[in-house]
């Protein structure tokens, strides 16, 4: 059965065209090569992202993947909007994505982003640079099997 994805992407700028986003079609990419059918990336604007994430959440993905929005500037409410929608949180995710940027630049600490499940959608929030894209799917990746297993009510491998 082919697991279905979609990229959101929060970026003001990109929506009205002035900015080309860099990272929605990174993680679309990466979801592909894994065998996922992608929706998007769609990109909105970043006081759109509430609704837009809403509206993603009602085709019931297997996963959705965020980018943008995770900061400290005014108009930053993605990790807000997740966590309006999410039935668990799942801490350890965004901080090892936090700590493995760190090693690379010292700002990855100002991420807010969330991830956690949403009935039995994974939602992950990952920054938005590609740098920051890339240090989160490669946690992602160490996990992402064994975690959509379990949200479906498969059993620990090895049980």
């Amino acid at each position: 059965m082919t697991r279905r994805a979609a990229v959101l992407v929060a970026s003001t700028r990109a929506a009205a065209g002035t900015y080309e986003d860099r990272t929605g079609p990174v993680v679309a990419e990466w979801l592909r090569a894994r065998g996922f059918e992608v929706a998007g990336p769609v990109v909105v604007a970043d006081a759109a992202i509430a609704d837009a994430l809403a509206e993603l959440l009602a085709e019931h993905p297997d996963l959705i993947l965020t980018t943008g929005g995770t900061g400290v500037s005014p108009d930053d409410r993605t990790p807000e909007a997740t966590r309006k929608l999410l039935d668990l949180e799942l801490p350890g995710i965004a901080e090892e994505v936090r700590r493995r940027g760190a090693a690379i630049t010292p700002t990855a600490i100002l991420s807010r982003a969330v991830a956690g499940v949403a009935g039995r959608t994974l939602v992950m929030n990952l920054p938005g640079s590609t740098g920051g894209v890339r240090d989160g799917l490669a946690v992602l990746d160490d996990v992402l099997d064994h975690l959509l297993d379990q949200i479906t009510g498969g059993d620990h491998p090895g049980h």
